[in-house]
């Protein structure tokens, strides 16, 4: 990543922080961008500008390093729902709707995000896509047993797939699961592709997150600017 990239990602971050209010819960989204709004969170429960402020973070990464912050976190089991989160994105359509799962939390992310008033993606404009798939294939989590029987099937929606591996070894999620990076091309109906994938046994998720962002925060160069759905 270029120093102007993350640059660009660190303000749009720290905008998106600006949104957060005293005795709020916040979903801690994960991946460099949400690193970015920790830090700056952290800034601001540390001055006293917020107060009573709880994160719920959606990877264990993420968990450890809002404790080394200090930012108090709260079990999503004991919350209801989520005030306002914060994350980024891989790819996000006209529409909102996004393609998640880059750093492998999308199963975390995902759930944090449906009990989220407010889902706020931060991104640079790199990520902004005509349609979903364009600029990044879809990442799908699958049990590891039978994991080959899921790549055939995606393969039959019209995926080629690759096991996603970190240098040299299997990657697993916390969940101790496997991804699947599935490349469909450009995603002409991704409600139609969601439903396909998730009538599967042995699929846990999938990386279409639709619906689900109620705004996005755009860094470019020539400044930023948010996107609200139907603004």
């Amino acid at each position: 990543m270029s120093a102007d990239v993350d640059l660009l990602k660190r303000r749009a971050a720290e905008r998106a922080v600006e949104l957060v209010e005293s005795g709020m819960i916040v979903g801690l989204g994960s991946g460099s961008t949400a690193k970015h709004a920790l830090e700056r969170l952290a800034e601001f429960i540390q001055t006293g500008r917020l107060r009573d402020v709880r994160g719920v973070p959606t990877s264990r990464r993420i968990e450890q390093e809002a404790q080394a912050l200090g930012i108090p976190l709260i079990d999503l089991d004991d919350v209801v729902e989520i005030d306002l989160t914060i994350d980024g994105a891989d790819e996000v359509d006209p529409d909102l709707n996004l393609i998640k799962g880059g750093g492998g939390a999308l199963l975390r992310e995902k759930i944090v995000a449906q009990i989220s008033r407010r889902e706020v993606i931060v991104i640079d404009d790199s990520k902004l896509s005509p349609k979903l798939g364009t600029r990044w294939h879809l990442p799908v989590e699958v049990v590891p047993f039978g994991w080959r029987t899921q790549l055939r099937y995606l393969e039959s929606l019209g995926a080629k797939v690759t096991l996603r591996e970190v240098e040299g070894a299997l990657f697993h999620t916390d969940q101790g699961n496997l991804i699947l990076d599935c490349d469909f091309g450009a995603i002409e109906n991704p409600k139609s592709l969601a439903t396909l994938i998730k009538a599967r046994a042995g699929i846990v998720e999938h990386g279409l997150f639709l619906s689900m962002a109620t705004e996005v925060i755009v860094a470019s160069a020539g400044g930023i600017r948010r996107i609200t759905r139907g603004g």
